[in-house]
């Protein structure tokens, strides 16, 4: 596929393309369309072909980071090959221009593994034909490197890196301190992913699933070896255990074996550590053999994911991400609009504790952190990127964000989402989001989940299951289990001198939530935003739980969505977005004093048979409570256009940035 202007802009502004350019090795022409190489047989290219993304960075590092001279490389050079004239990438000839070196064979990001390895026998019948010492494979993406010790027979030797010029081969490619990965673009990123994935997968070799959770794993290892490994930096001069490193003394091992065996034993030792810092991260073991662990290491090995922009590093794992469980597991991502949409309406505070209920993929969350970076970026302007601006937002990650996702492996991913994006995932839980807190602490042994603790909450809970009684230990200690709840049902409850409950056999997950997050909310500061199906909002079998609501927060706003919000994730409900303020004790203490008073008044009326006594203390009990709820108003919109269509597709003219900014101005 070809690339498009905004991808060679990105490459371009890479400090290996400017470099390039700067020194004269390369010239790229005023459309950006073409591109010279200044070089032994000075070619011109079309840039926008995607195998020349690959071709010109292998160029230019064999000169800036590998020191050969450019006139002494050739770029796509014909070479016979038997009876058949074929085109070689590039090659790299001795000091005198002699002899061949080095075989380069380039390919695009995007091909397979399979693919990539029939590359490999194509760079191979090159070098066999001119005599060449070492190979190099490159898809950008992934990177293999060999060495010709014998043309007759050909063999195989698996190298960690081609030699500098007049150097010699390393046992390893990268020491922290002296030599370490680069930092990558979001693109290459999201590339690596995907190809890492599906090396994994294979077509069938492993569920997609599984691929996906051992990728997880992987990551997690790579950046516990950049940045956490014992807790602090690794020593200046030690080699990463995250990488190939050659065993040259085992001549006759052709198949890398030792190689792979210590490789899985350093990676397994990664994730031992790793996983003893939060045992809640990934709670099984590494479930692949050492060939695998050996080539989602050459996808990985050469980037430093600590290093690449955070933005840059969140958005590739994202894109990729959403793009993996775009299927069935949809259910559990809040389209990006909605979540930006939310955290925009509220002006968090570095020092609230928020929470979502029900996690998903972390995307509430991770908006959040975002809001306090920003922040934190123009309170520090050019000091942005030193210690305090990192302390002043990474305390937030680390103290101040919380989550509770029922999936175990959606509870993953939130966690590797915010671990990518510098942490921030010690609090997430995986555990059932209608559990009260006692519960949580038991069976996750963390104590920071209490109620009356959160002062924001944004969530959008599972619409449309439902709990029943009989199935849980829980439904006594929800008010919104009870039948005697709301104006229109509070009969039983007016009459009943001993306030006998009286419970449902089933409640909707969404109408739990509510109260759960009531629960979960500081008295004086709580703030919830959450998405809710508009039958809450609009059928008469939901009075009650409206006339709950009324009695528990202030409305503050309601966003009516349009249909087609949630159906690119396969959710076609129609939905609302509720922002409340829970009440002070003070005024939900008010509301059961009314109905105290309204009894003690009514019981004075001697001459008022039952059911007219009960009428009676209806129609009071109603009086009264709507001179609370009658005193503020409640921004009422309903919007249109969101950003997208129904099939996810960006359009423009979204309304929600000015809706937010309105619903800021109030709370």
């Amino acid at each position: 596929m070809a690339k498009t202007q905004d991808e060679i802009k990105e490459l371009l502004s890479t400090n290996l393309f400017k470099k390039g350019i700067a020194n004269n090795y390369i010239t790229i022409n005023s459309n950006n369309s073409y591109i010279t190489y200044h070089c032994k047989n000075n070619t011109r290219r079309k840039l926008s072909n995607p195998e020349e993304f690959v071709q010109a960075t292998a160029f230019l590092m064999l000169v800036i980071d590998y020191n050969y001279s450019p006139l002494s490389i050739s770029v796509n050079e014909n070479v016979q090959v038997g009876s058949s004239t074929k085109e070689a990438d590039i090659l790299v000839y001795n000091e005198t221009n002699s002899k061949i070196l080095i075989v380069v064979e380039c390919k695009e990001e995007q091909i397979n593994e399979r693919q990539f390895q029939v590359a490999v026998d194509q760079a191979y019948s090159y070098a066999h034909s001119l005599a060449s010492q070492y190979i190099w494979v490159t898809s950008g993406i992934k990177n293999e490197y060999f060495e010709i010790a014998e043309l007759y027979p050909v063999e195989r030797i698996s190298i960690t890196d081609i030699p500098k010029r007049a150097g010699k081969v390393e046992r390893y490619k990268y020491v922290k301190g002296a030599k370490e990965p680069q930092a990558g673009t979001q693109a290459e990123l999201r590339q690596k992913f995907k190809s890492a994935h599906d090396a994994l997968w294979g077509g069938g070799a492993l569920a997609p699933t599984t691929a996906f959770d051992e990728l997880d794993k992987l990551i997690f290892c790579k950046i516990w070896d950049e940045k956490w490994r014992d807790n602090t930096p690794k020593t200046k001069g030690e080699p990463f255990a995250f990488q190939i490193i050659s065993y040259p003394e085992d001549k006759d091992d052709k198949q890398n074996l030792k190689a792979k065996t210590e490789l899985e034993k350093r990676v397994r030792e990664l994730y031992e550590h790793g996983r003893k810092k939060d045992p809640e991260v990934f709670k099984d073991d590494i479930k692949l053999d050492k060939h695998k662990i050996y080539t989602v290491v050459q996808y990985l090995q050469d980037i430093n994911l600590s290093k690449t922009d955070l933005d840059a590093k969140g958005v590739a794992f994202q894109s990729f991400m959403g793009e993996f469980f775009r299927g069935d597991f949809g259910q559990f991502f809040t389209p990006k609009p909605i979540v930006e949409f939310i955290v925009n309406s509220i002006n968090i505070d570095k020092d609230w504790k928020v929470l979502d209920s029900s996690c998903g993929s972390g995307g509430f969350l991770l908006h959040a952190l975002k809001a306090i970076r920003d922040e934190a970026n123009e309170i520090y302007g050019e000091d942005a990127g030193s210690a305090s601006w990192k302390d002043y937002w990474h305390e937030f990650a680390e103290k101040h964000l919380f989550g509770i996702e029922i999936n175990e492996q959606i509870s993953r991913v939130a966690k590797m989402n915010m671990i990518i994006h510098d942490d921030g995932h010690t609090n997430i839980i995986t555990n059932d989001g209608l559990k009260n807190n006692e519960t949580l602490e038991i069976e996750n042994r963390n104590l920071k989940f209490q109620d009356g603790t959160f002062d924001l909450i944004m969530t959008n809970p599972p619409f449309g299951s439902t709990i029943k009684a009989d199935e849980v230990n829980y439904y006594k200690e929800y008010e919104l289990f009870e039948k005697n709840l709301g104006i229109t049902e509070i009969k039983d409850r007016i009459t009943d001198d001993n306030n006998k409950k009286k419970w449902r056999t089933s409640q909707s997950t969404e109408v739990l939530f509510l109260e759960r997050c009531h629960r979960y909310l500081n008295e004086e500061n709580g703030y919830l935003a959450i998405v809710v199906p508009d039958g809450i909002l609009t059928n008469s079998t939901s009075q009650y739980v409206r006339d709950w609501l009324v009695d528990k927060f202030k409305i503050l706003a309601v966003v009516s969505l349009p249909q087609h919000t949630f159906s690119h994730v396969k959710a076609g409900v129609k939905s609302s977005i509720l922002f409340l303020k829970k009440h002070p004790k003070v005024v939900t203490q008010k509301f059961e004093q009314t109905l105290k008073d309204v009894k003690a008044l009514v019981q004075k009326e001697k001459d008022l048979d039952k059911e007219q006594r009960t009428e009676r203390m209806l129609d009071l009990y109603k009086e009264r409570i709507f001179q609370f709820v009658n005193d503020y108003k409640v921004l009422m919109i309903e919007v249109e256009n969101i950003g997208y269509d129904a099939t996810g597709k960006k359009i423009e003219g979204s309304e929600l940035p000015e809706v937010a900014k309105r619903i800021k101005s109030i709370i």
